[in-house]
């Protein structure tokens, strides 16, 4: 069942799958979120925003609103 990166709790794993509204997602195809990667949420800055992911072995802070965009394969 697809869902969004913003909605995994620290420690949710899953596949990016598509990114979705007004996103650059060319930023983040860059960054190396291409679809098929394992993703892994590690924290949350205490006030919850931004949100810190692991891919391809290196940690990566997003926006939580940036992370709304991205769908994922939860694993």
């Amino acid at each position: 069942m697809e869902t969004t990166l913003d909605r995994l709790r620290a420690g949710g794993r899953g596949q990016v799958a598509a990114f979705l509204g007004d996103i650059d997602a060319q930023r983040y195809l860059e960054m190396g979120l291409t679809p098929g990667t394992e993703i892994e949420v590690v924290r949350f800055a205490p006030l919850g925003d931004p949100m810190e992911i692991r891919v391809r072995g290196y940690a990566l802070s997003i926006r939580k609103s940036d992370a709304a965009c991205i769908t994922i394969l939860p694993a």
